[in-house]
């Protein structure tokens, strides 16, 4: 009988630490004591892993030390460039040794050697000893250790599986001929994450194709003389450092450190050492994979078991705790997808749904734009693991009759739908006569509103919370670009198990994330504001807005005489022609010929910076840097909105539809795209030109625009509760103007314009948490001057300077801050060490909660004034939001009654110390009613 086989893990600790950080980075996991555990979650997951699979006889993890190694005394540069550690890495390391300790693990490490050279020793040692050595790291570099039964094993990761490389595996991915070659190779290409330089300009197909002529770096060097061209001129000038760099890749296996087979020797963990580790960590589940047992489970704040870690945003939960790397597919789970094509079975489905208090639904479209697409197919799930699909064809008719089975269920109010991106599916469906009604649960804005800063895509999720990768929509219609299919193509048995799969996960994703809104408290914000809002901007991209196609015409071509005008005239300045377009033709002029400035400014590549910034500083003293940058607005409001817009209008209806994201921006804000109306410009007379050519349907409809007036100023007076800006408010005086009487010192009526100019750039900057450096370049003063108005502002107005050092308090003690309406923003960093990432979370920490409670604002008065014109039946209809401002298409009669009910509801969208304010106006285009 043979002696049983000898199997040593050997682990690189950092390399699989940096793993499991950047597995949480987006998504860190919290405990309930506010403990980020990601670090030592992730660790311990991959660790288990291998020992429950691959069983290893012995085992052992290596670390890097904080001493110097040979490498640093051969290159100062040495891993130069590598950031500092992550803060949950630097308090998970000792965690980590802790729990290695529980696993009766040993820890070797030594000064002056990296934990790369520790592996490889004792593999080689272990080699001549009869083991079968597995050196366990994500890092390529360690390809040159493998011999006969010395392998690379690269663990699980985010979908990817095990990765076990022998020798013939790591000379087919490095595509050389030996494995000591591998040091070869990275001596040519160098290494960007170890800061080795290699040879400049050789990548690894180069690399690869010297090393079959050549052999080793060496060897390259020393026949330089048989290289051509700027190659030969590359390894003449850079081949010492290729040789050095291929001296600090070999991994030195010489490291006087002793090879004890009896204390690698894996006998188990010790449950007195690790249970108390367990509990404190929260891991469960962990803790019944090791011991076969349930661990007492904790309970949060407010009683309940702690399935969502409190304040940390969405966190994998501690009941189902899983290893970021192992992830399930539809190849994997056992599923019941079904085609729902004859009569008899749809009515079975529509009778089965009308008996669910919820159905998560999905529709399979020819293309991403919601106005156009037309329905392929309709997924429903109401059960875990199961799904129906029901295909459509393409005749319009024909697939209205068969979406009109399930018209009845979508808009029954009784019945819960749920889907991913709802808003979609909802206007999708208008066009075939369906108005899905009753509550409604978006995956991605629950998603949004847990996590506002990470992705929300249901791929993202099911990864984040099921350990499950869904089936690629590439892999039914190919990549993207002109060969790429679209669903219509497709027999409908080719799309059941994707359609099935994206409404069965989405229902999973629903049952998780409202857990984790309740535990947020972020359910009566989503309740509130977000999904009816859904209903709101369903309808207004479904009417669109009217675009004046003969005015824009008539702009495009006078934008196009005054930008060859512009360019006449710095053609002229410039004493030649050259091409303004170009940032390195027009570097030359302004600074070497013209020498506008003494010591230009350069970008990274060498060039001249010619950015709108260093052009608008130059614009007072020098008339060409002003006629540049009018050069720019007339190419940029021709090409971007003049001679685009006319493209977007929909051969449907002769309209624009634009499509508005509310799961985009953290602070709450609505986005818009195809236009993006937010990006339309008012600053310049040329760019508010545009605002004409958005037109009411007919004469017998006028535009109405309302707009809040200084809402983010009125909201920081509100928190800050500042008796002076209150009472300035109150009493309707110009907000600028009384700052600037109380900073300068001055009556109200002798503020001049620079005065107010100044106080308004104050007003505005002080909530973006602005230096004196900031306000200083912004209005071109002396930074000793900005630091006098900002300290006269604090003293005139010290309820807001109170406000901003609360706020950052309360945000470094939660590390959130929230809106009027409970909407959260994250703030991770508050308490960093970095001072520029705290820096900018503190900023975050002021600003947020006035910019996201603006942004709640208006989406209540949105939600509202949809509900009032809709039980008023009136004919206007809501079509356009932009930043403050609401725009609504109102016929002649209704005028007066649409007016004063808009800006009552908008006024009282919400409680404030301070009144809100809004402007409103009449007009046959969108500028006359601004």
């Amino acid at each position: 009988m043979s002696a049983p086989e000898k199997k040593l893990f050997l682990l690189d600790a950092y390399a699989l630490i940096y793993r499991a950080h950047f597995a949480f980075s987006q998504n860190p996991r919290i405990s309930s004591k506010g403990v980020n555990t990601g670090v030592m979650f992730g660790f311990t997951n991959t660790l288990l892993e291998v020992l429950q699979k691959q069983k290893p006889t012995h085992i052992a993890v290596a670390f890097d030390t904080s001493a110097p190694t040979f490498r640093h005394e051969q290159f100062e540069a040495y891993k130069a460039n590598r950031e500092e550690t992550p803060e949950d890495i630097k308090t998970g390391i000792p965690i980590v040794k802790e729990i290695l300790r529980g696993f009766n693990i040993p820890i070797i490490e030594k000064d002056g050697y990296e934990a790369d050279d520790i592996i490889g020793t004792l593999a080689k040692t272990a080699a001549r000893k009869g083991f079968e050595v597995y050196m366990m790291t994500p890092d390529k570099d360690f390809g040159q250790l493998v011999e006969e039964h010395i392998f690379l094993y690269k663990p699980a990761y985010m979908g990817n599986a095990v990765d076990v490389m022998g020798v013939p595996e790591v000379l087919a991915k490095w595509d050389i001929e030996r494995i000591d070659q591998v040091i070869d190779m990275l001596g040519l290409q160098g290494d960007s994450v170890d800061n080795i330089p290699g040879i400049p300009g050789i990548g690894p197909k180069t690399a690869s194709k010297l090393l079959k002529e050549y052999g080793t770096v060496e060897n390259l060097v020393a026949n330089t003389d048989k290289l051509k061209g700027a190659q030969q001129k590359k390894v003449q000038e850079f081949g010492e450092q290729g040789i050095l760099s291929k001296e600090l890749a070999t991994i030195n296996i010489e490291v006087p450190v002793a090879f004890n087979e009896d204390e690698l020797h894996y006998d188990g963990p010790d449950e007195e050492k690790l249970k108390p580790i367990f509990e404190e960590l929260e891991f469960r589940t962990i803790h019944k994979r090791v011991f076969d047992q349930e661990l007492n489970a904790g309970t949060s704040s407010t009683g309940q078991l702690d399935m969502f870690s409190q304040g940390s945003g969405a966190s994998a939960t501690n009941e189902e705790e899983k290893e970021p790397g192992v992830m399930q597919t539809i190849a994997t789970v056992e599923h019941d997808y079904q085609l729902v094509q004859e009569q008899t079975a749809i009515d079975q489905l529509v009778k089965s749904l009308q008996g669910q208090k919820e159905f998560c639904f999905d529709t399979e479209t020819t293309g991403v734009d919601a106005v156009e697409a037309e329905v392929v197919g309709l997924a429903i799930s109401y059960e875990k693991h199961k799904a129906f699909y029901i295909p459509v064809p393409e005749d319009f008719q024909e697939a209205t009759k068969i979406l009109s089975a399930f018209k009845g269920v979508l808009e029954d109010p009784s019945i819960m739908k749920v889907a991913q991106n709802i808003k979609y599916d909802v206007l999708v469906l208008k066009k075939y006569g369906i108005h899905v009604d009753g509550p409604l649960f978006d995956t991605m804005l629950a998603h949004y509103l847990i996590e506002p800063e990470t992705k929300h895509s249901m791929d993202a999720m099911a990864e984040q919370y099921l350990n499950y990768v869904p089936v690629s929509i590439q892999t039914l219609i190919g990549p993207k670009g002109k060969n790429q299919k679209n669903m219509r193509d497709l027999d409908p048995k080719e799309v059941v198990e994707y359609a099935g799969e994206d409404a069965d996960i989405t229902l999973q994703l629903k049952e998780i994330l409202e857990k984790a809104m309740t535990e947020e408290s972020l359910k009566k914000l989503l309740n509130k504001v977000e999904l009816p809002l859904v209903q709101v901007l369903a309808q207004m991209e479904y009417e669109g807005v009217k675009i004046d196609e003969s005015a824009l015409a008539s702009m495009s071509g006078e934008l196009q005489e005054e930008s060859l005008k512009a360019q006449e005239e710095i053609f002229k300045i410039a004493g030649r022609e050259f091409n303004i377009a170009s940032p390195k033709q027009l570097g030359e002029v302004l600074f070497d010929e013209l020498k506008l400035v003494e010591n230009p400014k350069k970008t990274k590549t060498g060039q001249y910076a010619t950015g709108e910034e260093i052009l608008s500083k130059l614009a007072n003293e020098h008339e060409i840097a002003s006629k540049i940058l009018e050069f720019r607005e007339y190419q940029k409001l021709k090409s971007t909105y003049v001679d685009a817009l006319p493209k977007m209008v929909s051969p449907r209806d002769g309209r624009i539809h634009t499509d508005y994201n509310q799961a985009v921006a953290a602070t709450g804000r609505l986005s818009s795209n195809n236009p993006n109306l937010q990006n339309i410009p008012i600053r310049t007379p040329k760019g508010r030109e545009i605002r004409k050519a958005f037109v009411p349907k007919d004469a017998d409809h006028v535009l109405l625009s309302a707009d809040y007036s200084q809402i983010e100023l009125r909201i920081a007076a509100s928190f800050a509760k500042d008796g002076s800006m209150i009472e300035a408010f109150k009493n309707g005086r110009d907000i600028h103007s009384t700052t600037a009487a109380k900073v300068f010192n001055v009556p109200l009526d002798e503020v001049d314009p620079t005065m107010r100019r100044k106080a308004k750039e104050v007003n505005f900057g002080i909530i973006y948490g602005i230096s004196a450096f900031g306000l200083a370049q912004n209005l071109s003063i002396p930074r000793s001057e900005a630091s006098d108005i900002i300290k006269a502002y604090f003293n005139e107005f010290p309820g807001i300077k109170q406000y901003m050092d609360d706020s950052i308090q309360k945000a470094k003690e939660k590390e959130y801050v929230e809106t009027i309406e409970g909407r959260r923003r994250y703030l991770r960093d508050i308490n960093s060490r970095n001072a520029t990432m705290r820096g900018y979370a503190e900023r975050n920490a002021i600003n947020a909660p006035i910019q996201g409670s603006a942004a709640d604002i208006i989406k209540i008065a949105m939600v509202n004034i949809h509900k009032w014109l809709k039980d008023e039946k009136m004919a206007s209809k809501m079509i356009m939001q932009v930043h403050d401002e609401l725009v609504f298409e109102v016929p002649h009669g209704e005028v007066d009654k649409v007016k004063e009910g808009v800006i009552t509801l908008m006024m009282n969208a919400a409680k404030l110390e301070v009144p809100m304010e809004v402007e409103a106006g009449i007009g046959e285009n969108w500028l006359k009613a601004h």
